[in-house]
């Protein structure tokens, strides 16, 4: 469990998203306001920016919570960034990987984060991990299920699946072998936001002076704030937001290990044909 928020938009300051609102992702650590499981994410934090013209995010992730970092503060106050993504964690099982467990976790130009929880886990996805190229195991940054989700979402992306697919295909991957996962993903490649509601609450905000948020909760009252329905694939630019509701079953592929899973993919959520009742995807401008 944890609460995150992800950005594109004009350049910021790290502090003016995350600290100086007044129900920001900094005080969401001790009080969040719309969190159904947990009560504090004092377990670790990470913030992941892009500097102009270096389109690889530099992170920087603590083990223990976000106000007790001191240095925090000043370093927010003069990072600036066109698009972040920032998590504050509560745990579902103790461990020994301290800040490696923090998202967000990274490889290339993308960051990522997964709010929720998997039962049972390891156990329940043991039948996943021999989908995955052994390195891949191997080469987890930390021992939770958070990590291994991301190792998924990363093996599609790597065999060239795209974004809002690979979130969306894991998800139902994970919640097949793992009934009563809560997964809510966040990704971004510094232009883009690609995100799941499942099982926990998300919320967006395209705000009139240009850029979008994505996060677990508002962080101010604004009216602008929209909730994410649960069960959807949300996919957002500076400007627009797309939601497509996230649809089962899922054609079989191969695995994705070596060789890569390369097989036409016949269904994608909103390329479907969808039934007569279905709800439409609703695209929401700036305003």
């Amino acid at each position: 469990m944890c609460r995150h928020v992800a950005y594109v938009g004009p350049e910021e300051p790290l502090g003016r998203l995350l600290v100086e609102p007044p129900h920001g992702l900094y005080r969401q650590s001790w009080a969040p306001r719309r969190q159904r499981y947990g009560t504090v994410n004092a377990d670790g934090f990470g913030v992941g920016w892009y500097a102009q013209g270096d389109p690889v995010p530099a992170r920087y992730r603590r083990a223990g919570p976000i106000w007790a970092d001191l240095s925090f503060a000043d370093l927010a106050r003069v990072v600036r960034t066109r698009a972040l993504l920032a998590a504050v964690r509560d745990a579902t099982l103790s461990g020994a990987d301290a800040e490696a467990a923090a998202a967000p976790f990274a490889a290339g130009t993308w960051l990522f984060s997964h709010n929720g929880a998997v039962p049972g886990w390891p156990g329940s996805l043991a039948s996943l991990a021999s989908g995955l190229a052994a390195e891949d195991v191997l080469s987890l940054e930390a021992r939770n299920d958070s990590a291994f989700v991301w190792a998924l979402v990363l093996a599609r992306l790597r065999a060239g699946v795209p974004e809002g697919r690979a979130l969306a295909r894991t998800v139902l991957e994970v919640a097949a072998a793992a009934p009563g996962s809560r997964l809510n993903l966040l990704l971004t490649n510094g232009d883009t936001v690609t995100a799941t509601a499942w099982g926990d609450t998300l919320w967006y905000l395209t705000r009139p002076g240009g850029g979008t948020v994505v996060a677990s909760e508002p962080y101010d009252d604004d009216p602008h704030w929209r909730q994410v329905p649960d069960r959807t694939l949300l996919a957002a630019s500076r400007t627009d937001v797309l939601l497509t509701p996230v649809g089962e079953p899922l054609p079989e592929e191969p695995a994705p290990g070596p060789p890569p899973f390369d097989a036409p993919l016949t269904e994608e959520p909103g390329d479907a044909p969808e039934p007569a009742d279905a709800p439409a995807p609703a695209k929401e401008p700036l305003t």
